[in-house]
């Protein structure tokens, strides 16, 4: 494993926990939303991630331990698709609003903002988590370079 690897890696977790943040604002914004192009509520978002590089913790040690031209290398984290929720939406009865059906209720998206505010903080710490393990990565990277000079 070099030295720039571990900054690719972080850096690798840095771009995946943005882009959770960001699906996680949008089902933020669009907690409300009854209506969406399609005529139907807003569903949820989440974020498919998979691990890139090698397959597993054996697979790194195994290309750790033996730099062979055609063991694969740790990389990190890629995302592999943003997949809506599943869910069925909420349903609340209000006769009084333009959007309830023949019943009464209408059909609000299936986001949770709690859920979704305890994702964020989840991604959040996640977030600076990798930036703390790129800044000790550059820390090492300068110390090794003033141990040469």
């Amino acid at each position: 494993m070099g030295l720039f690897d571990a900054i690719g890696i972080a850096g690798s977790g840095l771009t995946a926990e943005r882009i959770r943040m960001d699906v996680t604002a949008e089902n933020l914004a669009n907690a409300d939303t009854t209506k969406g192009a399609n005529g139907q509520p807003y569903q949820r978002q989440s974020v498919a991630l998979a691990q890139s590089g090698t397959a597993g913790f054996s697979g790194a040690l195994g290309s750790a331990i033996q730099e062979t031209a055609g063991a694969t290398r740790p990389g990190g984290v890629t995302v592999t698709g943003i997949v809506a929720d599943t869910t069925p939406d909420r349903r609340v009865y209000d006769p009084s609003n333009p959007e309830a059906d023949a019943q009464g209720y209408v059909h609000l998206p299936n986001v949770d903002t709690v859920t979704e505010m305890t994702d964020l903080i989840s991604e959040q710490q996640s977030y600076q988590a990798d930036v703390t393990a790129m800044q000790t990565s550059k820390a090492m990277f300068t110390s090794t370079l003033g141990l040469l000079k």
